[in-house]
C-alpha cells in the first residue's frame, strides 16, 4: 500500500480535513505521489505556456511578465486537489475563440487588462452565486437546445477562423501545424485509431498522452524544416518577473468601470455555459470509474466544484487576469487519469493522488529553465493545436445538440454572427431567431397545424455511433 500519513480504509473516503465546504488534502499527508502523473506532467505542462502569446498579444505583457501570469495560474491549478475537487482542472478552453474576439475591441495595455479583470470577475459571481444556488442549473437545462448549439459552433468557427485567417499561425507556419493537428485529430477522434488501441498496449500507452505525440510531431516538423526556430536551451532556473509583473494588474493600471462590466456580461454567460457542460463531463467521467473502485468513496458536490472555480477566477482577476479564464476540467488529462484509476488501487491509490500529482509537477516544472528555453520559440504551435482541436470539437458537439431544421438554422447564423461579431451580438440574433422561428413553429404544433419534426435517422450507423460517443467523451478538452 502506498505511504502517506492518513490511510483510507477499504470502502471510505480520502482523508482529509473539512474546511466549511472545502475538503483539504496535503500531498503525502493525505495521498501519495503517483509517479506516472508526475511524468506526464513533466511533458504536458508546456500546454499552460500556450496562453504566453495570447498574453504578450492581447495584453500587451512582456515575456517574463507573462511567464509570471503563468506560475499564478499554476497555483490555481494546484487549488481543486487542495480543496476537495477530483478534477485535473483547465482553462475554459472553448472560451478562448470568443474572449479573444471581446479583448479584440480594447487596445492592448491598460484598457486591454481592465476589459478582461472585468470578464473574469464576473465569470467570479457567476460561478460562485450560481453555483450555490439552482439558478445555474436552471439557466443551461432551460437554454434552448439551438443557443447552446449556436454558442458551441461559434466558438469552434472562431477558434478555426483565428488560426486560418490571413496573418494567422497556419497561414504563417502551414506545414507543421497541418501535420501536427491531423495527428492529434487521429488520436484523439478517429475510430480506427480506438480499434487499434484494443489490440495495441504500445499504441494505448501512446494514446494515454492525448495530443502530446502530435505536439511533438509538430515540433518536429517545424524545426527540421525550419518554421520555427530550433531554441537557445538555457540552464538553472527561471526568473519569472513578479516585480515588473505589479504594473501590469488592476491596482496600477486602474479597476474597469461599469461600463466595461456592462460589454463583459454577454462573454460571461457564454463562458459559464460552456464551463457547466465542462462540470457534467468530469462529473460524468468520475462516476463511471467509481464503479470500479468499490474501495473509495469519492465525492463530485458540484457546488465545490463552482466554489473552487469562482475561487480561482478570483484569483486570476487580481493577480493574473488570463484569457484562458480557469475552467473547472482539463477532460483529456482528467480521462486519462480515471482511465488509470479504474485499474484498481495498486493502479492508483486515490483519485486525488493522480489529480493532485499532476499540476503540483507541472508547476514545479515550470521552475525548470532548460524545459521552458527549449520550449519557448514553439509556443505558438501548442496554442494553435489546443485551439484546433478545440473549433474541431466545439463544431463536432454543437452539431451533435441540434434535431430539426428549425434549431440548425438558429443554431448555425447565431454560431456565424458570434465568431465574426462577437457575444453579444450573437445573443440578441439567437434570442430573437428562437423565438421567431422555433417557439412559432412549437405552437402551431399545439394546435395540430404543423407535422411534428424529428431527428434525421437516415444514414446512421449505430455500432459507429456508440464508438465515436465512447472516444468524444472521453477526449472533450
Amino acid at each position: 500500500m502506498a505511504k502517506y500519513l492518513y490511510q483510507r480504509g477499504e470502502g471510505q473516503e480520502q482523508p482529509y480535513w473539512p474546511l466549511g465546504p472545502f475538503k483539504i488534502r496535503l500531498p503525502l499527508v493525505h495521498y501519495p505521489f503517483e509517479q506516472a502523473e508526475f511524468v506526464q506532467a513533466i511533458f504536458l505542462f508546456v500546454v499552460s505556456l500556450g496562453m504566453i502569446p495570447l498574453l504578450e498579444q492581447y495584453l500587451g505583457l512582456p515575456y517574463e511578465v507573462a511567464l509570471a501570469y503563468v506560475f499564478i495560474c499554476g497555483i490555481g491549478f494546484m487549488l481543486p486537489a487542495l480543496l476537495g475537487v477530483p478534477f485535473v482542472p483547465g482553462w475554459i478552453t472553448p472560451a478562448i475563440p470568443v474572449v479573444v474576439l471581446y479583448l479584440e475591441g480594447f487596445e492592448p495595455g491598460p484598457e486591454a487588462i481592465q476589459a478582461l479583470v472585468a470578464l473574469q470577475l464576473l465569470v467570479t459571481l457567476i460561478f460562485i452565486i450560481l453555483g450555490v444556488t439552482p439558478i445555474g442549473r436552471l439557466l443551461v437545462e432551460y437554454l434552448p437546445t439551438s443557443l447552446k448549439a449556436g454558442i458551441l459552433l461559434g466558438a469552434g468557427i472562431a477558434a478555426l477562423l483565428g488560426e486560418i485567417e490571413e496573418g494567422g499561425r497556419l497561414a504563417e507556419t502551414p506545414i507543421s501545424l497541418i501535420i501536427g493537428g491531423l495527428v492529434v485529430i487521429y488520436m484523439l477522434f478517429s475510430l480506427s485509431f480506438a480499434a487499434l488501441q484494443q489490440r495495441s498496449r504500445i499504441l494505448t500507452f501512446i494514446g494515454n498522452y492525448g495530443m502530446v505525440p502530435g505536439l511533438f510531431v509538430a515540433i518536429a516538423v517545424a524545426w527540421a524544416i525550419r518554421e520555427y526556430p530550433r531554441p537557445d536551451i538555457e540552464w538553472g532556473f527561471t526568473q519569472p518577473s513578479f516585480g515588473e509583473m505589479w504594473n501590469y494588474l488592476p491596482f496600477t493600471v486602474g479597476f474597469p468601470g461599469p461600463e466595461i462590466f456592462l460589454l463583459a456580461i454577454p462573454t460571461a454567460i457564454i463562458a459559464y455555459v460552456i464551463a457547466y457542460g465542462d462540470i457534467i463531463v468530469g462529473t460524468t467521467l468520475i462516476r463511471r470509474v467509481d464503479v470500479d473502485r468499490t474501495d473509495e468513496v469519492v465525492d463530485t458536490d458540484p457546488n465545490r466544484v463552482h466554489l473552487v472555480t469562482g475561487v480561482r477566477n478570483l484569483l486570476h482577476s487580481f493577480f493574473a487576469p488570463y484569457p484562458g479564464l480557469a475552467g473547472p476540467i482539463w477532460t483529456p488529462v482528467t480521462a486519462t487519469v480515471a482511465a488509470r484509476y479504474a485499474k484498481g488501487r495498486a493502479a492508483m491509490e486515490s483519485i486525488f493522488s493522480g489529480a493532485g500529482t499532476f499540476w503540483i509537477a507541472g508547476f514545479l516544472a515550470l521552475f525548470l529553465l532548460p524545459l521552458v528555453s527549449a520550449f519557448q520559440p514553439i509556443l505558438p504551435i501548442a496554442l494553435s493545436l489546443t485551439l484546433i482541436i478545440t473549433g474541431y470539437l466545439c463544431i463536432q458537439v454543437g452539431m451533435e445538440q441540434v434535431t430539426t431544421n428549425a434549431e440548425r438554422g438558429v443554431a448555425g447564423v447565431m454560431g456565424v454572427v458570434l465568431a465574426v461579431y462577437g457575444a453579444e451580438y450573437a445573443i440578441v440574433v439567437g434570442a430573437v431567431l428562437y423565438l421567431l422561428v422555433e417557439r412559432t413553429r412549437l405552437f402551431r404544433r399545439t394546435n395540430g397545424d404543423d407535422e411534428t419534426e424529428t431527428p434525421d435517422q437516415e444514414n446512421r450507423n449505430p455500432r459507429e455511433e456508440r464508438e465515436a460517443s465512447k472516444v468524444e467523451e472521453s477526449n472533450q478538452p
